[in-house]
């Protein structure tokens, strides 16, 4: 499988609850997966690490049984069950979230050359974020959402590049109507 620039991914490992998140975002997990593999996600572990290799399968797995709207759920599920809780302890805008998804994704995964997440642009309701995790766009675009909406900010997201498709990097492009401090973490005028 083809993977973004400068991912080599040597002894990457994902947290047990990402995994989980494959289980509990599927309506009908037996017809999706099958009941061995139900089984084999029931007895994960949310604190111990697993290889990506597993959770890239079952990404990909979603997404041809499911499509992109799974991938999506699965996303949102992944964020309450992996940084939810802690996002909200630390977060309080869209800045936040956005200079912030590098250290989710690296709270959840660990290893070598796993890829990130890098800021291009940030100016009131616009973000662009560069991607070059191994992970499935559509469930990254969950993951964003969710924590964008525990924020209290609508947004779109959208990409404009994708390594999927050929291109090096994702780029990533959130929009919202949104730009009083929910989205600047500043109040008062903002300029970027």
């Amino acid at each position: 499988m083809r993977r973004p620039r400068g991912y080599q991914g040597i002894n990457h490992e994902t947290i047990g609850s990402d995994i989980i998140a494959v289980l509990r975002a599927l309506n009908f997990p037996l017809s999706v997966l099958g009941a061995e593999t139900v089984t084999r996600l029931q007895n994960v572990d949310p604190n111990a690490w697993y290889p990506i290799d597993w959770l890239l399968e079952l990404m990909e797995l979603i997404d041809k049984r499911v499509g992109a709207g799974g991938l999506q759920k699965m996303g949102r599920t992944l964020f309450k069950l992996s940084h939810e809780q802690r996002v909200l302890q630390a977060a309080r805008s869209a800045r936040d979230i956005v200079y912030g998804i590098d250290g989710m994704y690296r709270h959840a995964n660990r290893g070598r050359d796993i890829g990130g997440w890098r800021v291009v642009e940030f100016v009131p309701g616009r973000a662009i974020l560069e991607k070059t995790t191994p992970h499935h766009c559509a469930m990254e675009e969950g993951i964003l959402a969710g924590a964008l909406e525990a924020m209290r900010v609508p947004s779109r997201i959208g990409q404009t590049a994708c390594f999927r498709k050929g291109a090096e990097a994702c780029l990533f492009q959130i929009e919202s109507d949104v730009t009083d401090e929910r989205w600047t973490g500043r109040q008062g005028p903002t300029t970027s």
